[in-house]
């Protein structure tokens, strides 16, 4: 099999330039295991923080090295998941979606590598500030929250910020990235690797629905939205600019426009949704995945999208001599 080496391999000490997203309530440690045992490194999701739920994915993972990563503002509550997580001595830990700093010192003292999603410049120099070994550039197409920027003109701005401010620091891309393509335009675009999380959310080992995953299959890019919905019903205070990429479903359309009243409604509409996601409703509840849906024709093993991204971004890099006059 083909091999891709960039600083993002020789630092981790891994053999394909590939992370698995950290996907709340769908990025387990199975996943994360097999992720890592193709040649990536793959993180469980912290989510919102249930110290249950992350010693059982630690334990899945068994004596595979994972990573982890947490939603920032929603962790900074529970601090002490934190300490748990880092106890179990992860390959990275992630942080997203808030500031990184007052936890960077605790993460730095236990000797592992800080990852920090960003979605603004400003972001990226708070990472920065916090000696964060690893920046993920965002973009909006990805699934899941996020915010506005588009990942073509994001990665390489936030390339070369790194390159004056931060050389040592490391690039990570994300949103949209789903096969070889996106893996080999990521590294053109100055990244030294990519986190992929909708085309890993659509693998044998996430802890998705198998409804969910043929909505998945059916979609294409263009039946996604960014919205607040989602959050509302299932009484998320997430801060702004955030907000989540889903499916365009029936929820989607009787609630557009309408955030004030699904509030007003939360007692009754919230158990509702509730139970419908837990069903695997692929109407009545949000599917979260983004806009790399148009892309998705299966469900394989982790392990095989991992050879897959691999071997096209091999082929499409070693064939680009042929666009050279």
């Amino acid at each position: 099999m083909a091999r891709l080496a960039t600083r993002l391999t020789e630092r981790l000490g891994i053999a394909h330039p590939i992370l698995s997203a950290p996907m709340a309530l769908a990025g387990g440690g199975a996943l994360a295991a097999a992720v890592t045992r193709a040649g990536g490194l793959g993180l469980i999701g912290g989510g919102y923080g249930d110290a249950g739920w992350i010693a059982q994915e630690f334990a899945a993972a068994g004596n595979t090295q994972v990573g982890c990563g947490f939603i920032t503002w929603s962790m900074a509550r529970k601090p002490e998941l934190l300490t748990q997580a880092l106890a179990h001595k992860p390959a990275a830990l992630m942080l997203s979606f808030g500031d990184p700093r007052p936890f960077s010192a605790e993460i730095a003292a236990a000797g592992v590598p800080l990852i920090c999603q960003c979605q603004t410049l400003a972001h990226v120099r708070q990472a920065i500030e916090a000696g964060a070994a690893i920046i993920v550039a965002q973009g909006t197409e990805a699934g899941g929250h996020g915010a506005s920027r588009a990942t073509l003109p994001f990665v390489p701005e936030v390339a070369d910020l790194i390159a004056r401010e931060s050389p040592d620091t490391l690039l990570l891309a994300a949103g949209g990235v789903a096969d070889g393509r996106g893996l080999a335009a990521a590294l053109m675009l100055g990244a030294d690797g990519v986190l992929a999380g909708t085309r890993f959310w659509a693998s044998r080992e996430a802890m998705v629905h198998e409804r969910h995953h043929a909505a998945a299959i059916a979609a294409t890019g263009d039946q996604t939205v960014r919205s607040s919905l989602p959050d509302i019903a299932r009484q998320l205070d997430w801060p702004k600019p955030f907000d989540i990429r889903v499916s365009a479903n029936a929820f989607i359309a009787n609630w557009a426009g309408r955030d004030a009243v699904l509030k007003d409604a939360i007692a009754t509409e919230g158990p509702a949704y509730r139970e419908a996601f837990m069903a695997g409703d692929p109407d009545k509840a949000a599917v979260i995945f983004g806009e790399a849906a148009g892309l998705i024709t299966d469900i394989p093993s982790a392990g095989e999208i991992v050879e897959r991204m691999v071997a096209e971004a091999a082929a499409l890099l070693g064939g680009a001599q042929r666009f050279l006059a």
